[in-house]
């Protein structure tokens, strides 16, 4: 790669790592949005446009790189998922918007699955990326301390006063913020064993820090105990995959139950637990309610939350829920927008397949400090889908970096070690999958 190559490939990576992570309006203002905007009055053509023209040179990039069949795989699986998707389209209350969606959720898989491909070699993916998140994280400290009327939840803000105090930094909210947060540790934690130790743990400190300021109690709680998990998961494979399994399962059935049953959620109150996990039940109920009604189409991609028709309903006279987000669940929210078919497709997606990258990833000769990262960053995406609703979030970190995480499992498990005269022709084919150092074997390919 030239380096005139070099730098506008390092360019883009940046370009598109910091419109997810930073965004086109850092710090908005809490008091000019409302949440109770549908979602056709809230489209904003000039964020949809930046989107397509930086889609468009991502693929330009990538198509021109060798390693363009390892884009948006496995490609069966997520053409099924598409076309079911489109079909759904078709009984959403606007089939145009929900079309429009399913096209801005595949520009997003791109963009996330080439960030991946975009880097020459590992040592250049964990230089951007040890760059663009120490920014991230610098820009969020400097709302703190420069911008805390926007960049901390105030008892003035239109919505939500109870959380005063609580830091979000430059996203819009402090789950996002925790959420963010808690990959930013992950990734200081890659950077330390990638050659850049103190930036490494000056980032890893700072966005712990935060996550504690920012009112997160899950993301702080599941923090150490991701960390755990994927350790015995590094160690265990098969006893992880029973565990992670098991407590998905065994969490959703916790949850959703605690929303319809009484005397759930009353045992759960005497052991000193909210049974209501932040008033999230009644948006559970609403939402489990509208799946008994549709369960094997559902309402549409993103076409059931914040809705007129949804709004104008006779529930809304009866629960507060009707002006949420989303679900806050998101498995229930996948049962909302395809139906079974779709939660099926998806769980199969990011919850099994991934699990064997993960155990073939494991035991394949790469680079070990990049698979725990994904690793990681895996495990915890999907537990906090228990509780929020980040699959297919079409802005913002969360959803991004999880694809980040699955594509780069896949691109793992499928690496192998090539001898340097194989190799020496061509530039590698998953500069993603590439070790920090070279080993003396040859370069790490797929």
């Amino acid at each position: 790669m030239s380096r005139d190559g070099a730098g506008f490939a390092a360019f883009l990576f940046l370009l598109v790592l910091g419109y997810f992570w930073i965004g086109l309006n850092p710090f908005p203002d809490p008091n000019t949005t409302s949440l109770s905007t549908p979602y056709g009055a809230s489209s904003n053509v000039f964020n949809q446009l930046i989107v397509v023209a930086m889609s468009g040179i991502v693929l330009i990039k990538v198509l021109r790189n060798p390693a363009r069949h390892l884009l948006l795989r496995p490609h069966g699986l997520l053409a099924c998922l598409l076309i079911w998707l489109l079909f759904t389209g078709l009984f959403a209350g606007d089939p145009a918007a929900a079309y429009r969606r399913i096209v801005f959720a595949i520009l997003v898989c791109l963009c996330a699955n080439a960030v991946l491909l975009i880097p020459r070699d590992g040592r250049q993916f964990a230089r951007l990326m040890s760059v663009g998140l120490a920014f991230a994280i610098g820009l969020s400290y400097f709302g703190v301390i420069a911008l805390p009327h926007l960049a901390i939840h105030q008892a003035t803000d239109a919505l939500e006063q109870s959380l005063a105090g609580d830091w979000r930094g430059h996203f819009g909210h402090k789950n996002v913020a925790a959420a963010a947060m808690v990959y930013a540790v992950f990734f200081g934690l890659y950077a330390r064993r990638t050659g850049h130790t103190r930036l490494g743990l000056l980032m890893a400190a700072a966005a712990a820090f935060f996550v504690l300021h920012a009112g997160g109690k899950t993301s702080a709680a599941m923090l150490p105990g991701i960390l755990l998990l994927a350790w015995i998961f590094e160690r265990w494979p098969k006893a992880g995959a029973v565990m992670l399994v098991s407590g998905l399962v065994g969490l959703n059935l916790v949850l959703l139950t605690a929303a319809v049953s009484t005397s759930f959620s009353s045992l759960l109150a005497s052991a000193g637990v909210d049974p209501t996990f932040t008033d999230r039940s009644s948006i559970w109920r609403l939402a489990l309610s509208a799946i008994a009604a549709r369960p094997v189409v559902g309402y549409g991609f993103q076409s059931f939350w914040q809705t007129e028709a949804l709004f104008n309903s006779g529930q809304a006279m009866t629960t507060w829920a009707v002006t949420a987000a989303n679900s806050h669940n998101g498995y229930v929210e996948q049962l909302i927008n395809g139906g079974i078919p779709a939660l099926a497709m998806v769980f199969v997606w990011l919850v099994i397949l991934p699990i064997g990258y993960a155990k073939r990833a494991l035991k394949g000769r790469n680079d070990p400090a990049m698979t725990r990262l994904f690793l990681r960053i895996w495990l915890f995406s999907l537990f906090l889908a228990c509780l929020e609703s980040p699959f297919f979030g079409n802005s913002g970190p969360i959803w991004f970096t999880m694809l980040v995480a699955v594509f780069g499992l896949r691109l793992q498990a499928n690496a192998g070690l090539v001898s340097d005269a194989a190799a020496a022709p061509a530039l590698p084919a998953n500069g993603a999958a590439l070790p920090t150092e070279r080993p003396r074997q040859g370069l790490l390919t797929s």
